[in-house]
């Protein structure tokens, strides 16, 4: 060991990392030390002598997988971290097959699909496949093969369906080509370990000490490699989780792959690890209490010997708008420019759904305060969001050829990528828009009946939709909303999901956009949409940077929010129907609900404060909110509930004076 020294470890730490044969459990609460146990139960197997090309410690994520590499280089010597296989699921399932792919019937230079990759391949065979009744949609059709595979479901037997025989040519089309898509390395490599005995024994006896990372997260066929790589025997398999942490369900992850880990390999070793390094100990025991909700768990207690520090705020707000714009003054008041100086990183601003964020967004640009959406696109990067611009441009300028081939394609109209591109190229020698061109008789004449009866509807319609619009006093927002249902954009969004997830959240971008051009409009009936289009595209033009290399207060959902940590944050939100979210009643998924408000709880390190809203615009209207079940969980010791507006009409102290002062003058100067 170069480095590592074991006591600086606590009593449960030390017991973890010294363990010696057969399988283990190790139970690790938010912030417990889990990445510093596994590096160091490495570096002290490689101390005691194991040969380190024997040890694999697999994780989910490259960063991860990076964080592990960079950690145990720092505790053992060079030569020694070479050997280790610190990898994740899909490069270790790489690894395998490139060495075994023989078997399988593959050539070992076997090539990877990625997503545009198998998007062609999808296309091209689908378009092979007649189904007058249920005509097939590639991108669907490409979701629910790539959920059959992560249930470990390969090539069906039965192709009487019109996705059956496409999943079938699929699988067929690229075993010719020598090729695999991601899902198929899971697939193929238990495959490997499961049909053919010579490969089996040679990846167990070359892995004797294996470690798994997050496995409240694995999955089912996850489940099933890492078991046929370990053996039937007492195998030195050591497995770090935590079931209280478990939000991934939607995507296939099974946190009965931890509850019942004694199942698949009896007579564990189980060690909680449960002194919490992150957080005080007043965050903890309002997570404690929230968490102890959950019937089927493993029990655990957090605890810290931080044992001073700030109560829990639950605070309610009158609308979505006051919260934004309280939690901004807030970010302010402590902020660079404030007495407290503190760096805008220290703060953070977590959701439940990606379409919250453009409230926040909106209320810190207009403070000049720097901000990044991690773990997603900002919210007027985001596909749909610039699709509904796309609509909104080109029906307030017709010559906006960029902004019309995108609203042609979001949904597809039947006019086919050859007839734009001759359009295009007519409307650059004629001097002639997009529009102008698809509307020229000459042009029509030279395109199929079908093609041309397409164009047809489609400018007819465009241009009753630009009437609309440019009627005195119309509603802009309104009226977009009405042209996106009536062409289907809904249902073409949709299609392109993975998860109904994904899908409530992509649609509920849109309605937020639309809410935000009916706000502008309201607020500025001069401007109206053009005014507000302006806007948006002067702020893009700002944004050069990436949103995680740039300074700023965090924007992030609840879900990305997993594994990170802030010194102050705000859970934003807190209501029935939003966290825990309406689904979730239906699909018997509370509980997972509940975790996802527990992680959330403990990203916080020294300060915490959790808002709701009695009124939030929701689905382009005013909805009337109520708080969320869970804040009645949460109710006890160390949780102090007031509302933001009972906090503005309270007497300013003279520092928030001082500093309110030295914002403004900060703000003139730059």
């Amino acid at each position: 060991m170069s480095s590592f020294r074991l006591f600086d470890l606590n009593p449960e730490q030390y017991r973890a990392a010294t363990h010696g044969d057969g399988p283990m459990l190790i139970l690790a609460g938010a912030g417990t030390g889990k990445t510093r146990v596994l590096t160091a139960r490495i570096a002290w197997l490689v101390a005691q002598g194991v040969d380190p090309a024997s040890i694999l410690a697999v994780t989910f994520t490259n960063k991860a997988a990076k964080e592990m590499r960079e950690r145990v280089a720092g505790s053992v010597n060079s030569e020694q971290a070479k050997l280790i296989t610190l990898s994740t699921f899909h490069a270790l399932c790489v690894r395998m097959l490139r060495k075994h792919a023989h078997l399988l019937g593959y050539k070992e230079n076997f090539s990877i699909f990625d997503e545009s990759d198998q998007m062609g391949l999808m296309k091209k065979l689908a378009a092979r496949i007649h189904d007058k009744e249920n005509p097939l949609d590639p991108n669907l059709a490409r979701n629910v093969i790539s959920k059959a595979k992560n249930f470990g479901i390969g090539e069906p037997e039965e192709t009487g369906t019109a996705l059956g025989s496409l999943f079938s040519k699929y699988q067929s089309e690229l075993r010719t080509l020598n090729a695999m898509d991601f899902d198929d390395l899971l697939l193929k490599a238990r495959e490997l370990l499961r049909d053919h005995p010579e490969a089996r024994e040679d990846l167990r006896s070359r892995y004797q000490h294996i470690m798994v990372d997050e496995f409240q997260d694995t999955n089912k066929l996850q489940l099933e490699l890492v078991s046929l790589l370990a053996g039937d025997e007492r195998p030195n398999i050591c497995v770090v989780g935590d079931d209280d942490q478990s939000i991934y369900g939607w995507r296939g992850a099974e946190a009965s792959n931890l509850l019942e880990f004694e199942r698949h390999f009896p007579d564990p070793e189980v060690i909680k690890l449960e002194q919490n390094y992150r957080s005080t100990d007043v965050i903890l025991k309002v997570a404690n209490r929230l968490i102890k909700n959950n019937a089927r768990r493993r029990g655990k207690n957090l605890w810290s010997d931080r044992t001073d520090g700030d109560p829990v705020r639950i605070l309610s707000a009158a609308d979505d708008k006051t919260e934004a714009e309280f939690i901004a003054d807030e970010i302010q008041s402590s902020g660079p420019q404030s007495s407290k100086a503190r760096p805008w990183t220290d703060f953070a601003i977590l959701y439940r759904m990606n379409a919250q964020s453009r409230q926040f967004e909106e209320v810190l640009r207009e403070r000049r305060i720097p901000y990044r959406v991690v773990g997603g696109k900002s919210f007027f990067d985001r596909r749909e969001v610039k699709d509904v611009v796309a609509y909104l441009g080109a029906l307030l300028n017709p010559d906006d050829d960029n902004a019309l081939l995108r609203v042609l394609a979001n949904p597809p109209r039947g006019i086919g990528a050859a007839t734009l591109q001759l359009a295009t190229e007519a409307g650059a020698k004629n001097g002639k828009g997009l529009l102008a061109i698809l509307n020229d008789p000459e042009h029509l004449d030279v395109s199929s009946s079908r093609t041309r009866g397409a164009i047809q509807r489609f400018t007819e319609d465009w241009g009753a939709y630009r009437i609309q619009l440019q009627t005195p006093g119309a509603d802009a927002a309104a009226i977009l909303r009405s042209i996106l249902d009536e062409c289907g954009y809904f249902e073409d969004l949709k299609k392109s999901c993975k998860t109904d997830e994904e899908s409530d959240n992509r649609q509920e971008n849109v309605r937020e956009l639309l809410n935000a051009l009916s706000g502008y409009c309201q607020r500025h009936p001069k401007e109206g949409a053009r005014g507000f289009l302006d806007g948006l595209m002067l702020e893009q033009e700002k944004e050069e940077e990436k949103a995680e290399e740039r300074d700023g207060v965090t924007l992030i959902t609840l879900h990305a929010a997993k594994g990170l940590e802030y010194p102050e944050v705000w859970l934003v939100g807190a209501e029935e129907g939003l966290l825990p979210h309406e689904r979730s009643k239906s699909e018997g998924t509370i509980d997972e609900e509940r975790r996802l408000l527990y992680v959330g709880i403990t990203r916080a390190r020294h300060r915490l404060t959790i808002t709701h809203c009695a009124t939030r615009r929701k689905f382009g209207s005013v909805m009337s909110c109520t708080p969320s079940s869970f804040l009645l969980e949460l109710a006890g010791e160390g949780v102090e509930s007031g509302s933001i507006e009972e906090i503005l009409s309270a007497p300013m102290e003279e520092a928030d004076i001082l500093d309110g002062f030295a914002q403004m003058r900060a703000m003139l100067n730059s």
